[in-house]
């Protein structure tokens, strides 16, 4: 009776233990669903020409930090203005692809996205890699800190 008992809350503790992690698998892929869905709007906005709509999944804080081949910027509006300046018109803007190599979750309201980035233009196609940290802010996912970096073109 004692054996049937101990098998019983055996079963009973992985049952609960293989729910929870479901759930949280479930919560995961939910919370990845709506980053990626944030970071391909971003996407189809730079390829329509709007970089006021890209940066709308930013933090529109001075504490946004977005590191490049220039330094740190630090603050949204730096940040707009810096976009504006590299990517002055359509031409310079090209084409953007991402891709997506890893979304990890580091707490409920932390994500960190990695990958690389391209863009087709007519007389070239710079890429690189970034890394952004997603925070959820006010019930929203936005990117706190962006490091991209440019792949060097011979």
């Amino acid at each position: 009776m004692k054996k049937l008992q101990s098998i019983t809350l055996f079963l009973f503790a992985c049952l609960i233990f293989f729910c929870n992690a479901s759930v949280l698998a479930q919560n995961d892929s939910a919370t990845f669903e709506q980053i990626k869905k944030i970071f391909y709007q971003q996407q189809r906005a730079w390829n329509n020409g709007n970089i006021e709509a890209f940066m709308q999944a930013y933090w529109n804080s001075e504490e946004l930090q977005f590191g490049g081949a220039n330094g740190i910027t630090k603050g949204w509006q730096q940040t707009l203005e810096s976009y504006k300046t590299g990517y002055p018109d359509r031409a310079t803007m090209g084409k953007l692809s991402f891709q997506i190599k890893d979304l990890t979750k580091h707490s409920e309201d932390v994500v960190s996205l990695t990958g690389s980035w391209e863009l087709e233009r007519e007389n070239d196609r710079p890429g690189g890699h970034f890394l952004l940290i997603w925070k959820k802010i006010n019930g929203e996912w936005k990117i706190v800190v962006d490091h991209t970096s440019q792949i060097c073109q011979q």
